[in-house]
């Protein structure tokens, strides 16, 4: 396994050579990542040269036609789908809605579709909603202790009346990264469709999603170092058999059936800046350039949670230990983000938050959007929690600074 350059990874962003930011170490990674300089530069150019609308026949709008074609034909082959099966929406929570909306003319009372208690709203409440038609609700529990979901829960709630299964690939609070396979497969057994937030996983590397086996993955683009996008993989099998959501006349576009309003085209067409960072980070540090776009993905997502898992482990073993903190989620870097949430003695998340931001850390209070599973460990869902989350070109140096800071302020 190489290691990461990390000179080389943050000379790709603009934010580490910027006045302002000077000093200022950024720990919300999982609200909103940096924007790579490749995404940047190309929001301009587009803005600058191409903006109009696109897919005339006229210089600039076949330009900017192409360069949005180009955008989901890429990112597929990163994450080894077809190019049909990428859809692109203004954030995930509207996709997961879409979705939501044509399951509603397809499924029938009686019909029950199993959430959990650990996920973003955004794969919670869309699918609830269903339940004002006669949806069957099944809720997966996590355990009120860790946070963490299990395997034989699910088991016992997977039923002959089961249709679709919602549940995340990582916890955007207890960081725990899920084995999507093993419960894909257990989900299809059950004959159920599965869908899977991937938002708080892609930003340490993008999936195999035709590995893991899911109907549905869904993403943010803006916390994978691009544009405010939510990112959508419906499979060929199920875009085929869902209600269109779109246009009366889209109804055979396959990628135009479950985006009933398009986001921004100079978006779309920068997220070839997130491929171009990949690809960058796969030139400088592999010597086989023939690799398949799938493959380069599976070892420049490897680099990433390798230099990740190295600097997560420091902060782990001080706050696992720490009077005055309860971590959240595990304190093995074994299948954990570097997303870590922790509860306070003696003062609000939000009063440490102050005293941090003081010494020029940005952390994240609140409850994240996953205010069940806040609930479900027994946390002041007004308070929610202190929340650091890194990726990849978060420093050693940054995460000791972040330990030293919490050591005085706790």
């Amino acid at each position: 396994m190489n290691k990461l350059d990390i000179e080389f990874v943050r000379s790709q962003f603009p934010a580490f050579a910027e006045n302002s930011l000077q000093g200022f170490v950024h720990f919300e990674n999982a609200g909103g990542s940096y924007a790579c300089g490749q995404v940047v530069d190309l929001l301009h150019s587009y803005y600058r040269e191409t903006k109009v609308q696109p897919y005339y026949g006229f210089e600039p709008s076949r330009r900017a036609g192409e360069q949005m074609d180009q955008s989901r034909t890429r990112l597929a082959r990163w994450l080894n789908v077809e190019t049909d099966e990428v859809h692109f929406g203004a954030s995930t929570s509207q996709n997961t809605y879409v979705v939501a909306q044509a399951l509603r003319q397809h499924l029938k009372v009686g019909d029950e579709i199993i959430v959990t208690n650990q996920d973003h709203e955004a794969n919670i409440g869309a699918w609830r909603r269903l339940e004002a038609d006669g949806i069957v609700i099944r809720e997966w529990q996590v355990d009120p202790l860790s946070g963490a979901l299990d395997s034989a829960d699910l088991e016992k709630l997977l039923s002959e009346r089961t249709r679709m299964v919602a549940f995340t690939h990582c916890s955007n609070i207890v960081g725990s990264m899920h084995p999507v396979r093993e419960w894909t497969d257990q989900i299809h057994a059950a004959g159920a469709i599965a869908i899977v937030d991937g938002v708080s996983y892609a930003g340490h590397g993008l999936p195999d999603v035709a590995a893991l086996g899911a109907d549905i993955y869904l993403f943010s683009l803006y916390k994978v170092y691009g544009p405010h996008l939510g990112v959508m993989v419906m499979r060929k099998a199920l875009n085929e058999r869902l209600p269109n959501q779109g246009h009366f006349f889209n109804e055979n576009h396959s990628t135009d059936r479950f985006t009933p309003a398009g986001p921004d085209h100079a978006q779309i067409a920068a997220v070839n800046g997130v491929v171009d960072y990949l690809e960058a980070i796969y030139t400088h540090h592999f010597d086989e350039p023939k690799m398949t776009a799938a493959r380069k993905a599976t070892a420049v997502r490897e680099l990433f949670q390798q230099a990740e898992r190295k600097n997560l482990q420091a902060l782990l073993g001080f706050l696992a230990g720490h009077p005055k903190t309860r971590l959240l989620g595990s304190d093995s870097t074994e299948n954990r983000a570097p997303t870590v949430s922790i509860s306070i003695v003696d003062q609000t998340p939000d009063e440490l938050a102050k005293k941090l931001a003081e010494d020029k850390l940005g952390l994240g209070v609140g409850h994240f959007y996953a205010y069940r599973l806040i609930e479900a460990l027994g946390i002041n869902t007004d308070e929610g929690v202190l929340r650091a989350s890194f990726v990849h070109y978060t420093t050693e140096e940054e995460v000791n600074r972040l330990i030293e800071a919490l050591d005085q302020h706790l």
